[in-house]
């Protein structure tokens, strides 16, 4: 039964969103960095690499860009079994799909990690389901206790496993038993105070919402393909070695990223009902100091990455990487550029434009494909920063394009109605 909970101001939830996931990134990161230090070789961790990043291509089929379509259904379009119903439905798809093409394209013996892993992670897709009635509601601070407990028991569950038995498949199945913890104690308890709990949706609401999101799925695997056409190109042009240097400096860079989601997220909900309940001059000046925001997390990590970027660098990845420093902050402005794309591409889904959030990321990976050859060639390494800020920003271009003109229908209808 729904209970009366007091909402959190929007620094609270923005505090706790940041920090929650913030710290789960690391848990999340460090395992991929226990997993060669408590090991004898690098087996596991290739092994992990591999389920990882067959899991992260199907895990955006599965995440069907849900997740922002919930947040901003500021009008209760779908109940929450609905959207825990469609989450079920694309997990199960997109397993079909992983399982065929790990059959098809990977070793037999890495299948059973890969399905473990597949696992694990869509648990955390289904947390993310009550994470969106929290966010509705207004309540982050749930949702980064629940990235918190997430990172913990992921994290000490791997390191008490993998030393004991040595076996990744068990440290895997030992993180899925934590993270359903965190579900059944901790999050479906939280969400059951804002709706009652439960799966279910029906064939014609579901098959709605797999036509509706589509575009914004495609988008999303457009968006993620614009770094990899360049960085392909300048493996076939330059070898392994230059794709493992340029990696290795854009590492720190994924701060900004990171830092521009946490910072725009908590505000999916909040853009969609300025905009829908007529008041664009809210709207516009939560636009701008948004995106002022974004450059200014930008202008920070570019700053503090100028002074200590070199050092951390080295510490990480030792000597030898220091002659390749000079390609930090191009990297940095690519980032900046994405984060950008990104950010403009969820704000239209919240305002139900699919098409042109569609339009905008299709555009840019259209044009990097050019720009990666003359860029890659011309300059080299820094060719890749190069031709993926170019394309994003083209990208970004088209989207404020649609931005402006969505806004100005919405204002003429405002006017309209004040006039009737």
């Amino acid at each position: 039964m729904a209970q009366d909970v007091k909402p959190l101001s929007l620094k609270a939830n923005m505090l706790w969103n940041s920090a929650g996931s913030m710290f789960y990134l690391v848990c999340q990161w460090l395992i991929t960095v226990l997993v060669v230090r408590l090991s004898s070789g690098f087996d596991s961790a290739g092994l992990l690499s591999l389920a990882t990043s067959v899991v992260g291509t199907f895990g955006t089929f599965a995440n069907y860009k849900i997740g922002t379509y919930q947040i901003s259904d500021i009008h209760r379009e779908y109940s929450f079994n609905e959207y825990m119903g469609f989450r079920c439905l694309t997990l199960g798809i997109a397993f079909v799909a992983c399982l065929l093409y790990s059959f098809a394209t990977c070793p037999l013996y890495s299948i059973v990690t890969i399905v473990l892993y597949y696992v694990y992670k869509g648990v955390g897709l289904v947390i993310d389901i009550c994470h969106g009635e929290d966010q509705l509601n207004r309540r982050m601070d749930y949702i980064g206790k629940s990235f918190i407990l997430q990172g913990l028991v992921s994290i000490i569950s791997f390191i008490a496993v993998f030393v004991l038995i040595g076996d990744l498949n068990v440290a895997i199945i030992a993180m899925v038993v934590g993270v359903v913890c965190v579900l059944l104690l901790f999050d479906l308890r939280h969400t059951s105070r804002f709706t009652k709990i439960g799966i279910g949706i029906g064939t014609k609401r579901a098959l709605h919402l797999l036509r509706t999101s589509l575009p914004a799925v495609v988008a999303s695997v457009a968006a993620s393909a614009i770094f990899t056409v360049p960085k392909q190109y300048l493996l076939s042009v330059a070898g392994d070695s230059a794709l493992g240097i340029y990696s290795s400096i854009a590492a720190p860079a994924l701060v900004i990223q990171m830092g521009a989601q946490y910072l725009y997220g908590p505000l999916l909900d909040v853009f969609p009902r300025r905009f829908f309940d007529g008041k664009m001059s809210e709207f516009n000046r939560l636009l701008a100091r948004t995106v002022l925001s974004i450059i200014a997390v930008g202008v920070i990590c570019c700053v503090g990455l100028l002074f200590l970027g070199e050092h951390l660098l080295v510490i990480v990845f030792g000597e030898q990487i220091r002659a390749y420093v000079y390609l930090l902050q191009p990297v940095l402005i690519s980032t900046l550029a994405t984060a950008f794309l990104w950010f403009f591409g969820d704000l239209l889904i919240t305002i139900r434009d699919f098409r042109a959030n569609f339009f905008g990321n299709v555009l840019a990976l259209v044009v990097v494909v050019p720009l990666s050859v003359l860029l890659v060639n011309a300059y080299g390494m820094n060719g890749v920063s190069f031709a993926g800020a170019g394309a994003c920003l083209v990208g970004v271009a088209y989207l404020e394009f649609a931005l402006a003109r969505d806004s100005k229908k919405q204002l003429a209808a405002e006017e309209a109605d004040h006039a009737e």
